[in-house]
């Protein structure tokens, strides 16, 4: 019997704002003036909040950080899309969608700053705290998504990794399981080109990570991740899709980070000055301006109010967080147990006790 073909596919790559600000018409998402004011002022705002990490990072003042200027368009634009009734599973450099899902700049900062505060969200937000486990907020999204289907309950779940995640076990045994059980289950990745310093080209044969999508079953996009309209548009229509029961989605977001990894490390090892400033170009702020400008939305004089308030309000913040930190060394074995171990009680009062006795030593 002759050979014959028995699968074939492809993905879809999705641009509607260009670097310079020009939109294709026949794609261009219905978002209000009063919309794209909200989602402006969010990632101006989620830019000082990490700009401000970086700066009191050095200083001392906070503990390793992790970059997220460069990648605001894929994750404001995506958790803008989501509601109340739904759920995000983020990871550590998901600064923008915590913003963006109504989680409090002190508790952000909080969080940079390693606290159990940082731990306490808000009653009102339901969102599972960020994963440093690479690779595990994906089968949870997966496990809510799921349930919510057999509930029958409206709410999707969805799930943020990089690129370097996905070469990651439970990334593919994620999308397996969201194919199979047809769970409303969105997995965004932000391919920023770089596992820390592993570019891209060698985690994967394959040409994009979009087209992995295909051999679970499942829907799959890339978009250009800087592209703001892009991002909330595809996002738009994989929710629209998990709600109707139609399934899962796997979005690629092009994107780039400008900054290191994280402040340990150094970006100048593996990339080069001439693709840092040709990704400068496609900014997604700047870009976004562009289109608000051509809509009467922006101009210098709102961009300066914007910019003084975000600012105020992250300075506010870090002041509020900082000033609120009285951490002692027993706090490590609290609030991990409802009854503290005996164990747990032995070691915390060893540890008062070698500390006692420091401090004697250092008044003698």
């Amino acid at each position: 019997m002759p050979r014959k073909k028995v699968f074939e596919g492809s993905v879809d790559y999705l641009q509607i704002l260009d670097e310079n600000g020009g939109v294709d018409k026949s794609l261009e998402p219905r978002l209000t003036n009063e919309e794209l004011d909200r989602i402006y002022r969010l990632m101006v705002t989620v830019r000082q909040y990490d700009r401000k990490c970086m700066s009191v990072q050095r200083q001392g003042r906070l503990f390793t950080y992790l970059p997220v200027e460069g990648q605001e368009a894929t994750q404001v634009g995506t958790a803008y899309v989501l509601g109340k009734q739904d759920l995000a599973f983020t990871m550590y450099r998901s600064h923008g969608v915590f913003l963006a899902r109504g989680v409090p700049l002190k508790y952000m900062f909080l969080m940079s700053m390693g606290t159990f505060q940082g731990g306490q969200r808000p009653e009102d937000i339901e969102d599972v705290h960020l994963e440093f486990t690479i690779g595990s907020q994906l089968s949870q999204c997966v496990g809510a998504a799921w349930a919510a289907k057999i509930l029958k309950k409206d709410g999707v779940a969805v799930a943020y990794i990089g690129d370097g995640g996905t070469s990651e076990g439970e990334f593919h045994e994620s999308l397996n399981l969201a194919g199979v059980s047809k769970a409303p289950a969105i997995f965004i990745c932000e391919n920023n080109l770089y596992a820390i310093s592993v570019p891209r080209k060698i985690q994967t044969a394959s040409q994009t990570i979009a087209q992995k999508a295909l051999a679970y079953g499942i829907a799959g996009i890339q978009v250009d991740g800087n592209d703001l309209l892009a991002v909330y548009a595809a996002m738009k229509e994989a929710v629209e899709r998990a709600r109707k029961g139609e399934g899962a989605t796997l979005i690629e977001c092009l994107t780039y980070r400008f900054g290191p990894h994280s402040t340990s490390d150094d970006p100048s090892k593996y990339r080069t000055k001439q693709e840092e400033e040709e990704w400068r170009k496609k900014d997604p702020v700047p870009r976004l301006q562009k289109y608000m400008q051509s809509r009467g939305v922006w101009n210098e004089e709102y961009e300066q109010q914007v910019l003084a308030e975000a600012k105020g309000e992250v300075d506010k913040a870090f002041e509020e967080a900082e000033a609120s930190v009285h951490a002692e060394p027993e706090d490590i074995f609290k609030n991990v147990f409802a009854e503290m171990p005996e164990t747990l009680k032995e070691q915390m009062e060893y540890l008062k006790k070698v500390e006692e006795e420091k401090k004697n030593l250092r008044q003698a």
